[in-house]
């Protein structure tokens, strides 16, 4: 399902007129080739430009989503995206930092390939004068010979050159070393460009700042090859004030596919965004205008108690990636899980998303009692222990006080047949299966 239309009736903001100052105010500008006249490019006529995703993984990330923002951005200015799927690309994969990628195999890529493809779309639109178009890059490469790749594209590279590529640099400084394949992939990449350019006269390829040796791969080539200059933009990598790497959550990246990320977990990762770090994200992740977020900017810096600002901002972006029915959603069960709320109107997936992270137990049919709830879910260390919550009026099972402490849950009291939440006082919560 598109999201298109979220973006749209947020964007209302004047200042998309000069798209380049509106990009720069929002820090989503690092590098980039000549400024000025990248700045007179974008407030002319419209460009055609691109940004290329590699399927080493079945889905986006949030690294990807400044991407995805930006491209949007640059077709509400009136520009045309082309969306770029690696489907050869992909097969090869990037050089990362400190060892070589894991190959994985021509179907997984092409499977890889549908799945982002389809994440991508819902960022663009595909309709009107300036509408997107999705390409793959396995379309030129494939029918290409290595003799003809040799011939065409590697002699206008220069191996002095690719060698001082930070990505490049870095990996022949390690152990690890770097192979012949990936060493190559920057001039994949400017083929991509170079193609790009002929077909649909691309002009303008965006990317992350630590891909900038790729980028410059591709304007260098068609400088060589057609003697016409292109242009390119890297975004800054995002990191939080703290220091730590932004888009990480316990180890992992913060997917955009629901199955591997729960849109509750996602709103709940950008609910913590740190003061420090939450107007920052609101300029890069959301499409509110200038005075929104200056509004939410002074919220934060007089009121930070109230959270307004990490509020606004994962209701947007979550809005975004996963629609505002999901997010309405997500925002009843974090209610629901504190009494704010009713536990039953949850689907199962929502309420098993909300209810990941908290202690759990199972017990059987015959298990119901109140008191042996209490102690089979942890949230009271002993039988008597238990009696004395439920006297002080401390124990509730789905959100209900319960007072007596020889009560026994009714299996209508189970939320989808199966399931209970304990709640000791106001902050204590467990789980409960209910095995058959």
């Amino acid at each position: 399902m598109s999201h298109v239309n979220n973006i749209e009736s947020q964007h209302n903001d004047p200042a998309f007129a000069n798209i380049w100052q509106e990009l720069k105010w929002r820090g989503l500008v690092h590098v980039s080739t000549d400024e000025t006249e990248l700045e007179k490019l974008l407030a002319g006529d419209p460009i055609t430009y691109y940004c290329g995703f590699d399927p080493t993984a079945p889905s986006l990330h949030l690294g990807n989503l400044v991407q995805l923002l930006l491209m949007r951005r640059l077709q509400l200015a009136g520009h045309k995206p082309l969306g770029l799927v690696g489907g050869s690309t992909g097969l090869i994969g990037d050089p990362r930092p400190t060892a070589e990628r894991t190959l994985n195999t021509k179907d997984t890529v092409a499977e890889w390939v549908g799945r982002l493809q389809g994440q991508v779309r819902r960022f663009l639109s595909f309709d009107g004068d300036n509408a997107a178009r999705m390409v793959n890059n396995l379309d030129w490469t494939a029918p290409l010979s290595a003799i003809d790749f040799l011939r065409e594209i590697g002699k206008h590279y220069r191996v002095g050159t690719m060698l001082r590529k930070d990505a490049v640099a870095s990996r022949l400084n390690s152990d690890e070393g770097i192979s012949y394949t990936e060493f190559s992939y920057q001039i994949l990449q400017g083929m991509d460009y170079l193609e790009l350019f002929r077909e649909y006269g691309c002009a303008l390829q965006t990317g992350g700042s630590d891909q900038w040796g790729n980028l410059t791969s591709g304007t260098e080539l068609i400088r060589k090859v057609e003697g016409k200059s292109v242009h390119a933009l890297g975004t800054p990598l995002i990191t939080n004030s703290d220091g730590t790497k932004f888009g990480k959550s316990e180890g992992n990246a913060v997917w955009l596919d629901a199955e591997m990320c729960s849109p509750y977990t996602f709103y709940q990762f950008w609910l913590n965004t740190a003061d420090a770090d939450v107007v920052d994200r609101l300029k890069v992740f959301t499409f509110l205008t200038r005075a929104e977020i200056e509004e939410l900017q002074q919220s934060v810096a007089e009121r930070p108690f109230a959270r307004e600002g990490q509020k606004k901002l994962a209701y947007e972006v979550t809005s975004l990636v996963h629609g505002v029915e999901a997010t309405g959603k997500v925002i009843a069960a974090s209610a629901a899980l504190f009494g704010n709320g009713d536990l039953s109107v949850l689907d199962e997936p929502t309420l098993a998303a909300a209810t990941a992270e908290l202690p759990s137990a199972t017990v059987g049919a015959d298990g119901l009692g109140i008191i042996d709830l209490l102690v089979a879910s942890g949230l009271s260390d002993s039988k008597s222990a238990a009696r004395r919550t439920v006297g002080e009026g401390g124990a509730y099972v789905n959100n209900a006080k319960v007072s007596d402490p020889d009560a026994v849950v009714a299996q209508e009291q189970l939320l989808h047949g199966r399931y209970l939440l304990l709640r000791r006082g106001k902050k204590n919560l467990a789980t409960v299966e209910v095995s058959a």
